[in-house]
């Protein structure tokens, strides 16, 4: 998904952001991107256009893009968190091997709903799920090298 600059103005003007060049690159790049990126990756993909940034102006960028809800923040499981402008219902495929996440549209999964008894009191708001597992690429890896072992 690509967004010009005056819908990222109209986004961030309404929900009170100040517009900056920095954190218009920053959101850009999440938009653009499908991969969930770490910060530091973010850092490094806006610092070739915004050689003075620095990673604290990305940091506080992305709390307050999380903030405004135009991004959000996906830890699954990983080192560092990852980040997501895609705020279209949608869930995960993690792979466990190279840490890949892609993402993952389904009705069937949209639908999932617990019982009151089993949500313990919680006031549910949303529910993502998240399939484990191991990616092409990876399982490729892995069966050349038990090839090579065999």
């Amino acid at each position: 998904m690509r967004l010009i600059k005056q819908e990222i103005k109209v986004q961030f003007k309404a929900r009170g952001l100040k517009l900056t060049p920095q954190r218009c690159a920053i959101y850009e790049m999440l938009v653009a991107s499908t991969d969930h990126p770490t910060a530091e990756d973010i850092y490094q993909t806006v610092k070739r256009a915004y050689p003075m940034i620095s990673q604290n102006t990305v940091y506080y960028t992305l709390s307050a893009l999380k903030g405004a809800r135009l991004i959000s923040e996906v830890n699954l499981g990983h080192e560092h968190a990852r980040f997501d402008a895609n705020m279209e219902r949608h869930h995960h495929l993690v792979c466990l091997g190279c840490h890949k996440i892609e993402d993952l549209y389904d009705h069937a999964l949209d639908q999932l709903k617990i019982s009151a008894r089993r949500a313990n009191g919680y006031l549910l708001e949303s529910h993502r799920v998240e399939f484990r597992g191991y990616c092409s690429r990876c399982r490729q890896r892995q069966s050349r090298s038990k090839q090579k072992v065999g």
